[in-house]
């Protein structure tokens, strides 16, 4: 059976607990359970304070195999941060905006240059989703069509060649990394737009892919860690673009969206996301899988600040 663990930021404290509640004791310098595995699901770095303890709890246990990762956004953020732009000499594939260079700096401040690049080269073998068989696993959205896209062109380590591809808005695969990693999104009716978590203007909001959007707005099909205010119909486009994640389909886990709340909930029978802001004044998230088809609420664990 597994345990499902959602986006870590470098808040290794929180991690540590959590893998306590959930049984893992540390033997050998490696989190351990005697009959299940963990599945972290990305976004390990950046923002928090603990980011290199972080890495050096996942990965031992990742390469120990205690436990499984996929790839989050801010892991591919930071190897295209640092891989240069064939095509843009002095260029890097994510652009050194002070935007960008701000989200990254804490992983830039905590990791040394040779720590760094050999956890960048782990990051280049790991799997952007999990199939499980009865369990998936995927940073932001679970899209069979783009799960095939990505799956035929990559082959072994993540190299410079896949990751202009992947990287590059004018690369073939950005569409499905995209979707793979940050989910499925919409442009709001102008001249709406709210603040994220960061305080930055947004016109597009986050979609719940996973559900069939007949008869949704823009306020109850966003993905969102405050309400949006739009009872507008969604357009064509939308509709036409939207696959539901089937009602039959195996459960699967998502991170990514910085939902908030005083305790976690499921966004569907068989969908559940692991993100409760723990950089933003939540929680770390957690689920104990046991192989029921219908999740449920019982299933989930959490870890908070002392």
């Amino acid at each position: 059976m597994y345990d499902l663990i959602g986006d870590i930021h470098g808040h290794a404290d929180e991690l540590v607990s959590l893998l306590g509640q959930l049984g893992y004791e540390r033997k050998g310098g490696v989190f351990r359970h005697p009959d299940r595995q963990a599945v972290f699901l990305g976004d390990l770095i950046d923002r928090g304070p603990q980011i290199r303890e972080t890495l050096e709890i996942v990965r031992p246990m990742v390469e120990a195999g205690s436990a499984r990762a996929v790839l989050g956004n801010h892991e591919v953020n930071a190897l295209a941060f640092t891989t240069p732009d064939v095509d843009s000499p002095g260029a890097f594939l994510r652009p050194h905006t002070p935007k960008n260079v701000q989200q990254h700096s804490e992983t830039l401040r905590q990791l040394s240059e040779g720590d760094l690049a050999s956890h960048l080269d782990w990051f280049r073998t790991l799997p952007m989703w999990l199939d499980l068989g009865e369990l998936r696993a995927v940073h932001a959205c679970w899209d069979d069509a783009r799960i095939r896209e990505v799956d035929a062109a990559r082959e072994g380590p993540l190299d410079a060649a896949f990751l202009h591809r992947a990287c590059k808005p004018t690369g073939d695969l950005f569409p499905a990394v995209e979707t793979l990693l940050k989910g499925k999104e919409a442009k709001l009716p102008p001249p709406l737009f709210f603040l994220d978590k960061d305080g930055h203007q947004r016109t597009f909001i986050r979609l719940r892919w996973f559900l069939d959007p007949a008869g949704h707005t823009f306020g109850s099909y966003a993905l969102a860690s405050h309400p949006i205010d739009c009872d507008e119909l969604l357009p064509d486009d939308i509709h036409q673009a939207a696959v539901a994640y089937a009602p039959e389909a195996p459960p699967v886990f998502v991170g990514h969206y910085w939902l908030q709340g005083e305790a976690p909930a499921l966004l569907a029978h068989n969908v559940a996301c692991l993100d409760w802001s723990v950089a933003k004044g939540g929680f770390l998230c957690g689920y104990s899988w046991d192989g029921e088809a219908e999740l449920r609420e019982s299933g989930f664990r959490t870890a908070r600040r002392s």
